[in-house]
């Protein structure tokens, strides 16, 4: 029987600590809102009261270019839904179950996995725990008709907060204890510990106060029947560290935070150029608005009249130049200026598929982490119902990003260049066609119906020599 301490309970991994501010950081820059307001990640003026802050921060708007980057990405990724074959498992009730239900609330799998993907493109991973109730039951129609099945639990790393690997014999890395943050609520946690032998469940008292001498409370302790932490790592893209991925926000977040900014400021110029401050002396009576009158006393110092400062507005069309260079550098990094522009700049036919291409490279990479990570799910999930998985996960290697107008302006001139070859003239149709058409069982019928077309041998000319008329 395990028993664990408070010390051992409460500990983070070192890889936590160095990451947690980044993740609240990406967290609330995804979210945007209030939560993104109550992060204080507008720059405090000199001498600014609290107060003041508050009310700046609450007048400046947010373009949460995060939340748009990550969503154009999760688009990309499922827009072609990827193949399952379950193999044996395939017509099994429990599989249809967990496809319908897969975390025992209501969604589906593949709700699951579009948000753990969202989860690991902020963070740059995402936990998935693949669990069993332990209910004895005695018979598979028992198990069957009180749907006890596997399930699975999503955790962002801030509630992973330690995790071991050690390393086998043959080379590979293997999890041997993992440390998971349940619940949260009055200062007080739901502690649940993994290891190769057991499964402890703790309550915590004063989790954030490390100097409290409350002792936990084991709540619930049962063995693991798997022999091994079901759990499985999303990653976003892998860094050098075990468990820790690198986040597509890590510059997003930090340009997206200087354009909150510039935007404070563009209402502060606004502001101030449009309301100019009165400059007077306490003897001097005046009133705001249009048509105000100002009373000034008879023996009034004339170099103490009343006068107005008012700020030009002369930087603002230099701060949205900023805003505009910093935009376009958030579309070079998460390489989408084709697809998030919305200029009508003219980029050349190479610029835009170098552009495409190195986006397609970034999806293609992430379309591998997520058939990894959910081909690791179907083999636990096969393991816990004491099979084997034998089917196959293929997510879409490549992602046509193609500007279809383009190809298809193309295609046209070259359709009206002239070859004189029906060979050339049937394949730009079949190209046409696949550039308007996306069904692929209507892009076969065209093709047959192109290929199926006779073209003229020849065409007879009124022209006649002796009399007879010719072929050309």
């Amino acid at each position: 029987m395990a028993s664990y301490t408070r010390e051992y309970l409460t500990s983070r991994h070192m890889n936590y600590q160095d990451k947690f501010h980044d993740w609240n950081f990406h967290l609330r820059s995804y979210l945007g809102g209030k939560d993104y307001q109550n992060g204080y990640l507008l720059n405090r003026y000199t001498l600014e009261t609290d107060e003041e802050y508050l009310k700046r921060a609450n007048n400046t708007a947010i373009d949460n270019h995060c939340k748009n980057v990550v969503q154009i990405y999760s688009s990309f990724l499922f827009r072609v839904p990827p193949t399952r074959d379950y193999g044996s498992m395939a017509g099994d009730e429990q599989l249809q179950s967990f496809l319908v239900d897969a975390d025992l609330d209501g969604r589906s799998f593949n709700n699951i996995i579009r948000e753990m993907q969202v989860n690991a493109s902020v963070y740059g991973t995402c936990w998935a725990i693949l669990d069993k109730p332990s209910i004895v039951t005695n018979t598979r129609a028992e198990e069957l008709q009180q749907d006890i099945r596997p399930y699975m639990s999503l955790y962002t790393p801030e509630n992973v907060l330690n995790w071991n690997y050690e390393r086998l014999a043959n080379g590979r890395f293997y999890l041997t204890s993992l440390t998971l943050l349940e619940n949260l609520e009055n200062d007080d946690a739901i502690i649940k510990v993994w290891s190769l032998e057991d499964i402890c469940t703790y309550r915590v008292d004063d989790f954030s106060k490390g100097y409290s001498t409350a002792k936990p409370v084991l709540l619930d302790e049962v063995p693991n029947a798997l022999g091994e932490i079901p759990a499985v790592v999303l990653y976003n893209q892998k860094s050098q560290r075990r468990g820790i991925g690198i986040s597509d926000l890590n510059d997003v977040a930090e340009l997206q935070q200087s354009i909150y900014n510039d935007y404070s400021e563009i209402e502060q110029v606004i502001r101030l150029s449009n309301h100019p401050s009165l400059v007077k002396t306490p003897n001097v009576e005046a009133s705001a608005g249009a048509g105000s009158i100002i009373e000034m006393p008879e023996d009034l110092d004339s170099n103490l009249k009343p006068y107005i400062i008012q700020p030009s507005s002369q930087s603002l069309d230099a701060i949205m130049n900023n805003i505009n260079m910093k935009v376009e550098a958030i579309n070079r990094i998460t390489h989408m200026g084709a697809v998030r522009s919305t200029t009508n700049g003219v980029q050349s036919g190479i610029a835009l598929q170098t552009e495409f291409s190195l986006l397609n490279a970034r999806l293609s990479e992430k379309a591998d982490y997520l058939e990894n990570a959910e081909e690791q799910i179907w083999r636990l999930f096969a393991k816990w119902q004491n099979k084997v998985f034998d089917g196959e996960i293929i997510y879409p290697e490549s992602f046509d990003l193609r500007d279809f107008a383009s190809d298809l302006d193309y295609l046209q001139k070259a359709k009206a260049s002239g070859v004189q070859s029906e060979t050339f003239k049937k394949e730009i149709d079949k190209q046409i066609a696949r550039a308007v058409v996306d069904d692929d069982d209507v892009i076969k019928a065209i093709d047959n119906e192109i290929d199926a077309k006779t073209s003229p041998i020849g065409q007879f000319s009124t022209n006649s020599i002796e009399g007879e008329e010719i072929q050309e």
